[in-house]
């Protein structure tokens, strides 16, 4: 479940971050020290928005996650990672778009507020592993309750989740990549 919601944070977070660096480069209407500091406030407000949004649906599903069973279908990681990212694509693009065209009016701060997006899926992934830590169990969607282009994991399609040990798949808790220990 983490994966999904992790899945967007790197690309909203560098394609924020690259439309605030070039929208710092036009004056703007507002000139670029107001346009910083809105896109500081809209950093701030959007990464605390998206922290936060949604997050009773998540401890409700995830306070009603049963075991996974022998033939639910759960995905990697990476696959889910690369569904998700492609089946977005076109609105990262419009988003990246857009911000870097609100950088003539005012300068960063679109970008700065696709970044704070970014930064509070990572938070709100960050949540999610916290939760599975302490229920000691990995979070998962069912696949076929997910849509082609990747899902919202706590959408209406989603009716409950499937849990297994920490352990299981290729994921940690939050939804970050496994390390694994160097064979000596």
């Amino acid at each position: 479940m983490a994966v999904v919601v992790r899945a967007g944070a790197a690309p909203l977070w560098w394609l924020g971050v690259v439309a605030a660096g070039i929208g710092v480069v036009p004056e703007g209407v507002t000139g670029r020290r107001i346009g910083v500091l809105a896109g500081a406030a809209l950093f701030l407000i959007g990464a605390a928005v998206v922290t936060l949004v949604r997050r009773g649906r998540y401890a409700a599903l995830a306070r009603g996650a049963a075991r996974a069973g022998k033939y639910d279908v759960l995905q990697d990681r990476a696959v889910t990672v690369r569904v998700w990212r492609r089946g977005h694509r076109w609105w990262l693009l419009l988003g990246w778009a857009v911000a870097l065209g609100s950088a003539f009016a005012v300068p960063a701060a679109g970008g700065m507020l696709l970044a704070g997006l970014g930064a509070g899926l990572r938070l709100k992934a960050a949540w999610l592993g916290r939760l599975e830590r302490t229920r000691e169990t990995l979070l998962w969607v069912r696949v076929d309750w997910l849509d082609r282009r990747g899902g919202r994991p706590a959408g209406k399609a989603v009716k409950g989740l499937r849990g297994t040990g920490v352990a299981a798949g290729d994921a940690a808790p939050g939804g970050a990549r496994r390390r694994t220990a160097a064979l000596v």
